[in-house]
C-alpha cells in the first residue's frame, strides 16, 4: 500500500510531472519554438489551441458548482473572468481584456478569420476529444482532483517564457497584440498556482488522495501532450489532415478513397 507523502515530498512528485511529461518536450513545441513551421502550420496550432482556451471556462465553471466554500469560489471565479474578460465594454482597458480575446488577436494577426475560428469548424478531431474529455474529467472527479489538473500551471511560464522569444526571433507576425496572452500569462499563471499548490498540498491528506491527484495532473499532461501528437500527424508528419479540418493554404489534403 502507498505511504502518505510529506507535503514536500507530494510537491515533488508533481513538479516531476512536469519535469517527464509537460508538452514542451514534444517536438511539435521544439519545432514552433525554434521558427521550423510554415505560417499554415502555425495557423492550424493556433486555430487548435483556441478550442482548448474556449473551454477553459467552461472546465472551472463546472468545478465551482460543487465548490461549497463560498471563499473557495470566489479565489476561483478570478480564473473565468482571466479568460471571459469583463464584458465588451471593458474591452478598451487593456488589463480586463480576457485570454480569449488575446487569443484571438493572435489568430487575427495569423490572417485566420475571426469567425472561423470561432466557429470551431476546423478544429481536429483529436482536439475536440482530449479537450472535451479534459472538461468532463473536471466535471466528474473531486473537487481536490480538479484542482490537481490545473498545476500544469506549475511548468506554464517558462514555456510561455520560450514561445515569446521563439516567436520574436522567427516570425513576423509576432507583435504587442499577438503575445499579449503569453506576456499576460507571465502575471497570471504564478498566482493561480500558487493558490491550487496550496490548496492541494493541505487537502491531499490520506495516501489515497494524493495518488489521485498526482494522478489527475498526469492526466492532464497527457491530453496537452496528445493535441500536439495530432497537430503534429496532420500538419508535420505524415501530414494526413482529417478529413473536415483545416488546411493550410500551402498544403495540400490528402485524399481518401475507399
Amino acid at each position: 500500500m502507498t505511504r502518505l507523502l510529506s507535503r514536500e515530498e507530494l510537491e515533488r512528485e508533481l513538479r516531476a510531472i512536469g519535469e517527464r511529461q509537460y508538452h514542451d518536450l514534444h517536438p511539435f513545441h521544439k519545432l514552433l519554438h525554434g521558427g521550423k513551421l510554415k505560417r499554415g502550420q502555425v495557423q492550424a496550432w493556433a486555430l487548435n489551441r483556441f478550442y482548448y482556451q474556449v473551454s477553459i471556462p467552461k472546465k472551472d465553471l463546472s468545478l465551482m458548482a460543487r465548490m461549497d466554500d463560498p471563499a473557495l469560489r470566489r479565489a476561483w471565479i478570478r480564473r473565468v473572468l482571466d479568460h471571459d474578460g469583463f464584458g465588451e465594454e471593458t474591452q478598451r482597458e487593456e488589463g480586463k481584456v480576457g485570454g480569449i480575446e488575446r487569443w484571438l488577436r493572435l489568430t487575427d494577426g495569423l490572417g485566420l478569420d475571426r469567425d472561423y475560428v470561432m466557429s470551431l469548424k476546423g478544429i481536429l478531431p483529436a482536439t475536440r476529444y482530449a479537450v472535451d474529455s479534459y472538461v468532463n474529467f473536471v466535471s466528474t472527479k473531486s473537487t481536490l482532483e480538479g484542482i490537481a489538473s490545473s498545476l500544469t500551471e506549475l511548468f506554464a511560464p517558462a514555456i510561455h517564457r520560450e514561445r515569446i522569444a521563439g516567436f520574436e526571433a522567427y516570425y513576423a507576425f509576432a507583435n504587442d497584440a499577438t503575445l499579449s496572452y503569453f506576456r499576460k500569462r507571465l502575471d497570471e499563471a504564478p498566482r493561480d498556482v500558487e493558490f491550487g499548490l496550496e490548496y492541494v498540498l493541505e487537502n491531499a491528506r490520506t495516501a489515497e488522495q494524493q495518488q489521485q491527484v498526482i494522478a489527475a495532473l498526469r492526466h492532464k499532461a497527457e491530453l496537452l501532450w496528445a493535441q500536439l501528437d495530432a497537430l503534429h500527424h496532420a500538419y508535420v508528419f505524415p501530414g494526413l489532415i482529417p478529413p473536415g479540418a483545416f488546411v493550410p493554404d500551402d498544403m495540400e489534403p490528402p485524399v481518401y478513397t475507399r
